[in-house]
């Protein structure tokens, strides 16, 4: 049956979970716009949180906001909403991104809401993980929740987690030569911590985990040439659980269901007691992102790497607050 249009508490709640997605750098480049009449809910880009040097093409950007939306869904169906999602649905508006009719009808998605539960507790952990395999079960499940997203997950070969390394290994060299990439790093991730004050963006220092001794393992480290007070060093795990998360095709609206995908994957991890981080280094190069990909795979595009596995959970970064990100008319 059909609802009437939410109330702004509601929707506030709604945003506060939305923006608990992860995002490039933490920047949380999204904004929405409630219309209380009808109850639609706009999902915009917000630009001015753009990295225009480590993702000229705001594919970044899209993933993050599309993680956003798949949190918005899954915290909808945890309080019996079924709302209608619309993606890119004005074309000569390109900063929006998603309508989302939250009125709904209809039950609301179990499966997502499941998931809900799942929002506040999930957080990127860039520390050692067991040197453990994943249960077949527990990879099967994630696959399971790429799809359910329009997107595929890759478990790769043990030759082609290498090769994916020694990737992330040559972008940070990238970086760390290009001043205007480094440059934005290094304004988005500042080496203080935030002990619940000062910003609410980007990455604290205390998120940055230990510098790697020994192996290496996908997981950027945003304080490379930089000291980090209290920072220490520790052993990674020598064989890492790495997942590529792809699309058929490379377009904006890929882009935004591939962050859909992520999240879903993210939180059905957490669910199953896992630990994650991701990284996008060796796709923000032209150069080295068609390397990534497995080319006995069918998966065209690669759009993140996932490291997988059971650790500590990750700090909480910091996260603006809602009035910040609603608009309502």
């Amino acid at each position: 049956m059909s609802r009437e249009p939410v109330d702004l508490a509601t929707v506030a709640a709604l945003i506060e979970d939305a923006a608990a997605a992860p995002s490039l750098h933490n920047a949380q480049p999204w904004a929405f716009r409630y219309a209380r009449r009808t109850g639609v809910l706009h999902l915009y880009a917000d630009l001015e949180r753009a990295l225009p040097h480590t993702d000229p093409d705001d594919r970044g950007l899209h993933i993050g906001c599309g993680a956003a939306l798949f949190n918005l869904r899954a915290a909808a169906a945890g309080r019996d909403l079924t709302p209608t999602v619309r993606l890119l649905p004005a074309p000569a508006s390109p900063n929006l991104l998603a309508e989302i009719v939250l009125q709904g009808t209809g039950p609301p998605d179990d499966e997502l809401a499941r998931l809900a539960p799942a929002i506040r507790r999930r957080h990127s952990s860039r520390h050692p993980f067991q040197d453990k395999e994943l249960p077949p079960a527990a990879t099967a499940a994630l696959c399971t929740a790429a799809r359910a997203e329009g997107c595929e997950l890759l478990f790769p070969s043990a030759w082609h987690v290498q090769s994916i390394l020694e990737l992330v290994r040559d972008a940070e060299g990238r970086e760390l030569i290009d001043p205007e990439v480094r440059g934005e790093t290094v304004r988005w991730t500042p080496t203080e911590p935030y002990s619940g004050g000062g910003a609410v963006d980007g990455i604290p220092g205390e998120a940055f985990g230990p510098r790697r001794r020994g192996a290496s393992v996908p997981v950027r480290d945003f304080a490379v040439g930089r000291p980090v007070p209290g920072r220490g060093s520790a052993l990674f795990e020598k064989s890492p659980n790495v997942a590529l998360l792809g699309t058929a095709q490379d377009l904006p609206a890929d882009w935004l269901r591939a962050g859909q995908a992520l999240e879903r994957v993210l939180l059905q991890a957490t669910v199953a007691g896992l630990v994650a981080s991701v990284t996008s280094q060796p796709l923000e190069w032209p150069e080295t992102r068609w390397a990534v990909r497995d080319p006995v795979s069918p998966m065209a595009h690669v759009q993140m790497i996932i490291r997988l596995g059971y650790g500590p959970a990750g700090e909480t970064s910091p996260r603006r607050p809602v009035t910040e990100l609603l608009d309502v008319i």
